[in-house]
């Protein structure tokens, strides 16, 4: 079974997030467990976990299907200690925050160089950020995702996501998100029925699909292999209906969460559906 949805607004306390899903119909969500542009925030209140546990039961949401992503100013691989310091420790706050929530992933782009160190060693300074966080928590996954690949970011590439992993002390504890723009952009392509199982095959091959532990579903305003990240409605992009009709028919996508991060809110209903009408013509 698929479970749709999107990366919703938090606004006004973390127990709107659950109702925002519901609102538009998704099965899944995703939102932000903090401003995501500030470095620091306050502790959660017990008063604040318990509306968000008990909105999230009432509506019928799942940690399984609930994906929160961390704060973009994050970089776990920076090449600075001060920088690379500041990222852990808000990093895990942010495993933490989960944590207290009784959610069981937490998504996050794995960095970037700078420009500054060798890729390896970055890659190397993203694993012990995610070692430093795992072994300060219980019952969070640390969910890297892929990336476009723009300018010095790390991650664009299957092959950096598995030296990432490899370095992971508790394998039981690490996966992988997929954006379907950020594959297509960074040269993975899946327009077509041949290509989109090249790819999956070589994602298996690398990754595996045991590793896998979410999706976010955006069509690309950038043409195969210009990494840059730019999202765009599904079935309006580069990437087009045919990659989305792929996925939602491929049973390995099955029983996590797909998450919508296209740039019209308002359109997310339609999206939802749109998607759902796909996985039925199988």
């Amino acid at each position: 079974m698929k479970y749709l949805g999107a990366h919703v607004s938090a606004s006004g306390g973390l127990e709107n997030a659950p109702l925002n899903a519901h609102d538009i119909g998704a099965k899944a969500f995703a939102l932000f467990t903090k401003n995501q542009r500030q470095w620091l925030a306050k502790d959660l209140t017990t008063i604040e976990i318990d509306r968000f546990k008990l909105r999230c039961s009432e509506l019928g949401y799942s940690p399984d299907y609930i994906m929160p992503h961390d704060s973009y100013l994050i970089n776990l691989g920076h090449p600075e200690k001060e920088g690379v310091e500041k990222s852990r420790a808000a990093f895990l706050d942010e495993m933490k925050r989960c944590e207290e929530l009784g959610l069981t992933l937490l998504n996050f782009h794995p960095g970037s160089h700078l420009g500054q160190i060798p890729l390896e060693s970055s890659l190397q300074r993203v694993a012990e950020s995610i070692n430093i966080a795992l072994g300060k928590t219980r019952g969070v996954s640390a969910v890297i995702e892929n990336t476009a690949g723009q300018g010095s970011n790390l991650g664009s590439r299957f092959e950096e996501l598995a030296e990432i992993i490899a370095q992971v002390d508790d394998q039981s504890r690490v996966g992988v998100c997929l954006d379907t723009c950020h594959l297509f952009t960074s040269g993975y392509d899946l327009r077509t029925a041949e290509a989109y199982a090249a790819t999956m095959e070589h994602f298996d091959a690398v990754i595996g699909f045991d590793r896998l532990r979410g999706v976010h579903l955006n069509d690309a305003k950038k043409e195969l292999g210009t990494r840059v990240d730019r999202h765009a409605p599904i079935g309006e992009g580069y990437l087009g209906l045919e990659a989305f009709r792929l996925l939602m028919q491929d049973p390995r996508f099955d029983d996590i969460p797909l998450i919508l991060e296209t740039p019209e809110p308002e359109r997310w209903p339609d999206e939802i559906r749109l998607l759902y009408s796909l996985a039925a013509e199988a």
